[in-house]
């Protein structure tokens, strides 16, 4: 089976649950079972484990068409794979079941990284483990937990114990201590759950991912470029979508006393233009950094920066468009532009923001360390 014959009844879900997802703020259940069930949650994981052994193209291909779809669905999806690498970079030894389980799409993970004590700096956590015997005690209080309450599982980070960095742990979700501890209810992607958590609990260090101290190069080697480049293609998925149903209203509504369409009028087609020229230079260059993260280069790690942050702003001016060209059939919602729309005003913000990694990507570029 080929990857479009896995993902297309899953878009067709998504797209389906789309309006009421994002009206009542619901999580995409029925988006995350046909996700479950067509594989595609193991699209990235070792195919000796259960996977599919795709690599960062295809999550490009099949993140992109969610979020054109439902960018709730496309988010929930991406933090499942981001975390579901980390674990598979460094199986916890004490939970062996659990790389299989995700590779297969038994299970949903997420990352519980960001707290509100450093804030979008989600490499930086404040809180601290403390040694237990045989394990550490976990107290942690984390911020905008994608699918909180609906993974099976969360990668989260912590001050380690035993070193003066950073632990990552794999912590299933029936863990007794475990917490929802507020609501969600934001402008756009209202349907992940991304709830702040408590984790308060004793944890095995069996159930570390890596080594002791580990966590902070494994952010930043593996959570790092599959969440930016995951979330590049959310900005060109939603881009996408808000560019094609531009043309579509444009194209096809009319001004009678002119007895023309929309798209007769050349500031209109100006617009046009624009749009679809930006999602055309942003598509090539998320696809670039997707080669270049399959095959490392020399300029890898400036791709890894780079991306993020140039799809999501470009997303904020495509969609800023849409809803110019389309005016007030854009705000009154039926169009979906809207949704587009404030779907994309989170890539901006979310944690590393665009504008932390504008300033990491001029640190490389004049030969200044980022930390």
């Amino acid at each position: 089976m080929d990857l479009h014959e896995r993902l297309d009844p899953v878009v067709a879900v998504a797209r389906e649950a789309a309006r009421q997802v994002d009206a009542e703020a619901s999580f995409p259940t029925a988006s995350v079972s046909a996700l479950k069930e067509s594989g595609l949650l193991g699209l990235t994981l070792p195919e000796e484990q259960g996977g599919l052994g795709r690599g960062p193209h295809d999550l490009v291909d099949t993140v992109s068409a969610l979020a054109a779809a439902c960018g709730s669905t496309a988010m929930v999806y991406l933090m499942h794979v981001s975390a579901s690498m980390t674990v598979a970079a460094a199986p916890p030894p004490d939970l062996p079941d659990l790389l299989p389980s995700l590779a297969k799409g038994q299970a949903l993970a997420s990352l519980a990284l960001s707290e509100p004590g450093s804030r979008s700096h989600f490499w930086a956590p404040v809180s601290k483990s403390s040694r237990n015997g045989g394990g550490v005690r976990l107290d942690a209080r984390k911020s905008f937990v994608t699918s909180a309450g609906q993974a099976d599982v969360y990668v989260a980070s912590t001050l380690s114990a035993d070193a003066d960095t950073v632990d990552l742990y794999a912590i299933p979700a029936d863990s007794a201590g475990i917490e929802i501890t507020g609501g969600w209810r934001g402008l756009g992607l209202r349907g992940n759950a991304s709830n702040p958590m408590t984790f308060a609990l004793e944890v095995p260090d069996g159930y570390r991912i890596g080594e002791v101290g580990g966590g902070f190069e494994m952010m930043l080697q593996t959570v790092m470029p599959w969440f930016n480049l995951g979330n590049a293609a959310v900005s060109v998925g939603l881009s996408r979508a808000a560019t094609e149903a531009a043309v579509r209203h444009t194209s096809a509504a009319t001004l009678e006393h002119l007895a023309q369409s929309l798209s007769a009028l050349p500031t209109i087609r100006n617009q046009l233009a624009k749009m679809a020229i930006e999602l055309e230079s942003t598509s090539s260059y998320v696809g670039q950094a997707a080669g270049r993260i399959a095959e490392p280069a020399d300029d890898t790690v400036l791709h890894v920066l780079g991306v993020k942050a140039a799809a999501n702003d470009a997303a904020l001016r495509i969609t800023d468009a849409a809803m110019r060209v389309c005016g007030g059939a854009a705000f009154a919602e039926h169009l979906q532009i809207d949704r587009y729309f404030r779907d994309a005003r989170a890539g901006s913000v979310m944690a590393p923001t665009a504008d932390v990694l504008y300033d990491f990507y001029g640190k490389a570029i004049t030969g200044q360390p980022l930390f």
